[in-house]
C-alpha cells in the first residue's frame, strides 16, 4: 500500500469514525432529546434583549421583527434592538415604523460590520439575558419560552436553537434543508458531548455574565458567533442546544451566494481554529479540544484530498480512454467486445465499503435531525441533492477557503449581502 492510499484510509476511517461516534451518543442519550409540541409556561419571565444587526434588509426585516413581536412570551420583559450599520437600501426609513412599540428601539451607526453593530447593541442591555436574531431569519412564537428552560441549570450560560430552513423553493435550497436538518442532529450530539463550538446569530441566547465577564464580540474574522463560543469553552462556560427552538432562515437560492456564505463560514472556522490552537489536545478543555476541533479540520483536509484525488483519477481515466481511442478507434474501444456485466468487475477494495459506510451514516444523521424536528423519519429527494450537490461544489469552497487562511485573505459579509441585494432585485418576484 503506498502512502497516498494509506491517507485516504486514514481520512475515510476518520469521518467514519466521526459518524458513528454522534450515532453511539444518540442510542446512548436519546431519551435526553426534550422535542415538545404543546404550550408551555415558565415558573418566571426573566427580561431578554434581542439585538438585530442589519445591513441591506429591507426586503426582509418586517417579517424578522413581526416574528419577535409575535413570540408568546410578556411583552414587557423582551426588548428588541434593530440597529441600522450603515445599509445602502431603504433599512432604516423600513425599521422606522417599529418605533412606534415601547419595547422596540432603533439605532442607525456607520458600517463597521455585524460585530459592531451587536456590540452598540451591548452597551445599552439592561436585562440579565440577551440573545441575536439575523434579519433574515424569523423565530417560532414557542422559541424563546423553550431556550429559557434550560437556564435552569445555573451553569448553562448559552443556547443555541435549531435552525431550519425558510421555505426552500429550488433544488439547491432543498439541498441546504437536507444539510440544515442534519446540524440540528450534530449540534444536539455535540451539546451532549460539551462541544458546541458554534453560538449561530440566529436567536442563540446568552446570560448577560458571558459578555461582562469575556468582553463583547470581537471580528473574528467575520464569524463572531464561532469566536465567542470558542472563548466560552476555553473559560468553561456551557453551551446547550435546544432542539424544538425552531428559527426559520431564507437561505441562499443560487451557488454564487451558497460560494460566498460558504467561504466565509470555512475561512471563519480554519482562522478561528488557529487562533485557538492552543485548545487542541489539552485534556482540561475536553470535548472541544480532542473531538470538535480536530474532527473539523480533518474534514477540511479530507474533502480537499479527496477530491483532489477524484480529479486526479478521472483524468487519469480520461487520458487512457483517449489514447486506447486513438489506437483503436472508437467502435472498438466501447462496443468491440459486447456490452455486459459481470460481478468480476465489482470494486470489492476495502476503500469502497467504508465509503458505504460512511454515505450510508450521513444519510443516518440526515433522517435523525429530520425526526428530531418534524417528529417522525422521511425520506425525500432533498437528502439526495444534498449528497449529489455538496460532493461537486463543496471542495471548491473549501479549497478557496484553506487558500485565503494561509493568505489572511479576509472574506466579507457586506460583500454577501450586497450580492445578495443586488440578485434578489433582478430576481422576479412570484
Amino acid at each position: 500500500m503506498n502512502i497516498i492510499s494509506g491517507i485516504v484510509y486514514v481520512l475515510t476511517f476518520l469521518s467514519v469514525y466521526v459518524q458513528v461516534f454522534f450515532l453511539i451518543t444518540f442510542l446512548e442519550r436519546k431519551k435526553n432529546i426534550l422535542v415538545r409540541t404543546k404550550t408551555i409556561e415558565l415558573k418566571e419571565y426573566p427580561g431578554v434583549t434581542i439585538i438585530v444587526p442589519c445591513y441591506n434588509e429591507e426586503r426582509t426585516i418586517i417579517g424578522t421583527i413581526n416574528s419577535l413581536l409575535d413570540l408568546d412570551y410578556p411583552k414587557d420583559k423582551i426588548q428588541i434592538f434593530i440597529i441600522d450599520d450603515g445599509s445602502k437600501d431603504n433599512t432604516w426609513q423600513t425599521i422606522q415604523s417599529f418605533t412606534k412599540y415601547p419595547n422596540i428601539k432603533v439605532f442607525h451607526k456607520e458600517n463597521g460590520g455585524k460585530y459592531t453593530a451587536l456590540n452598540l447593541g451591548l452597551e445599552k442591555v439592561e436585562t440579565p439575558f440577551l440573545g441575536c436574531l439575523d434579519a433574515d431569519s424569523f423565530v417560532d412564537s414557542e422559541a424563546l419560552k423553550r431556550i429559557m428552560t434550560y437556564f435552569d441549570d445555573q451553569d448553562t450560560m448559552a443556547v443555541a436553537p435549531s435552525i431550519i430552513v425558510d421555505k426552500p423553493k429550488n433544488i439547491l435550497q432543498g439541498a441546504q434543508k437536507a444539510e440544515y436538518d442534519m446540524a440540528v442532529y450534530n449540534k444536539k450530539m455535540l451539546a451532549f458531548l460539551g462541544g458546541i463550538h458554534v453560538t449561530p446569530g440566529p436567536f442563540s441566547i446568552f446570560r448577560k455574565k458571558v459578555f461582562d465577564d469575556l468582553g463583547p464580540y470581537r471580528h473574528a474574522h467575520n464569524t463572531e458567533d464561532q469566536e465567542i463560543a470558542l472563548r466560552m469553552q476555553e473559560h468553561h462556560y456551557k453551551i446547550e442546544h435546544c432542539p424544538d427552538a425552531y428559527v426559520y432562515t431564507i437561505v441562499p437560492n443560487t451557488v454564487k451566494k451558497l460560494y460566498r456564505q460558504r467561504l466565509r463560514w470555512i475561512y471563519g472556522f480554519i482562522r478561528n481554529a488557529i487562533d485557538y490552537r492552543r485548545l487542541i489536545f489539552r485534556k482540561e478543555y475536553g470535548t472541544i479540544a480532542f473531538f470538535t476541533l480536530p474532527s473539523g479540520m480533518i474534514s477540511v483536509i479530507s474533502v480537499i484530498f479527496l477530491f483532489i484525488m477524484l480529479a486526479y483519477n478521472f483524468i487519469h481515466f480520461v487520458w487512457h480512454e483517449l489514447i486506447e481511442i486513438s489506437a483503436i478507434g472508437f467502435h472498438n474501444t466501447f462496443f468491440g467486445s459486447g456490452l455486459s456485466f459481470d460481478l468480476f468487475f465489482f470494486n470489492t477494495k476495502t476503500i469502497v465499503f467504508i465509503s458505504i459506510i460512511l454515505y450510508t451514516s450521513v444519510m443516518f444523521s440526515l433522517l435523525l435531525g429530520r425526526r428530531m424536528i418534524e417528529g417522525k423519519i422521511r425520506v425525500s429527494f432533498d437528502m439526495f441533492y444534498f449528497i449529489i450537490i455538496y460532493s461537486v461544489i463543496a471542495p471548491f469552497w473549501i479549497l478557496k477557503a484553506l487558500l485565503n487562511a494561509t493568505r489572511s485573505k479576509q472574506s466579507s459579509w457586506i460583500l454577501e449581502r450586497e450580492v445578495k441585494k443586488a440578485e434578489q432585485k433582478n430576481a422576479t418576484t412570484i
